[in-house]
This record gives C-alpha cells, sequence and structure tokens, in this order.
C-alpha cells in the first residue's frame, strides 16, 4: 500500500494568513492551482486553506476589495489533513466522508509538507474504479445544498 508521502505534491505554494485574496488569486493563476494553503507567519503551521471558489464567492459576489481584503478572512479554516506516513487509502476515504478535493500533509508539528488532489488519486492509485467511486462521493449533495 502506498503511502500519503508516495503521492502527494510536495512542492506546495502557500500564503501567509495576513496576505491579501488578491495575492492569492496571483498565486493560483502563477501556478495553475485552484487552492492555497494558508500558514502561520513564523511556524509556517497550516491554519486554512482558500480555493478559487472561496475567492469568487466570499471575495468577488460579496463585493468585497481583494487588494484589502486578508485570506483569513475567506478561508476555511475547519481542516481535514492526513501524515506522510498514513496510507493512501486513508487519504482517499478522508476526502470522500469530507467531500473534499484536496487533503493537506502535514507533519506532527502542524506544518504542512504536501498536498493530495483529486487528480493525484486518479493519476498515482492505479484503480480506475476507486477514483470513480471517490469523485462521485465527494460531489455528491450535500443535505444542506438540497435545501
Amino acid at each position: 500500500m502506498k503511502t500519503c508521502r508516495e503521492v502527494m505534491t510536495s512542492d506546495v505554494k502557500c500564503c501567509l494568513s495576513t496576505d491579501t485574496a488578491d495575492l492569492a488569486a496571483q498565486l493560483m493563476k502563477d501556478e495553475n492551482i485552484g487552492a492555497v494553503p494558508i500558514t502561520e507567519a513564523g511556524s509556517g503551521r497550516l491554519v486554512g486553506i482558500v480555493t478559487d471558489r472561496d475567492l469568487a464567492v466570499k471575495v468577488v459576489a460579496d463585493g468585497r476589495d481583494p487588494k484589502s481584503t486578508r485570506v483569513s478572512d475567506v478561508m476555511t479554516s475547519k481542516l481535514v489533513t492526513c501524515s506522510p506516513s498514513d496510507g493512501f487509502d486513508k487519504a482517499i476515504e478522508s476526502m470522500q466522508m469530507h467531500q473534499i478535493r484536496r487533503i493537506a500533509v502535514c507533519d506532527d508539528t502542524g506544518r504542512i509538507v504536501g498536498i493530495i488532489a483529486q487528480a493525484d488519486v486518479a493519476t498515482k492509485s492505479n484503480e480506475p474504479r476507486k477514483t470513480a467511486e471517490m469523485v462521485e462521493k465527494i460531489s455528491e449533495p450535500t443535505a444542506a445544498a438540497m435545501r
């Protein structure tokens, strides 16, 4: 069984919690990524994640100024993470259970060391059925979305 360390992307681009939404959006554009982990200045500890959807909904749609809005004001701080030594299956199960498209890989101190995205599951699992199941579960409408 593969570990999270074996499948994660380790060159993770991050923003600080004090950075602006504009900076996060520019990083997404430059790196062709859909999410940016947010870390605490000094410690590098993961404190949140901001997605392209967060920026669209919580900044643009709300009419906020991206140059003055801090990512800490629009990031998701309720995080689901895994450890580099966790089995890849555990990461996939967490992604399915929490309906998330990416999961941060953190060390024992809470510092981000990698990220596993849906694309990593599709390209590195060698199990097309498992990939299809994961995408289906992540994409299921939640009870709140059905109201």
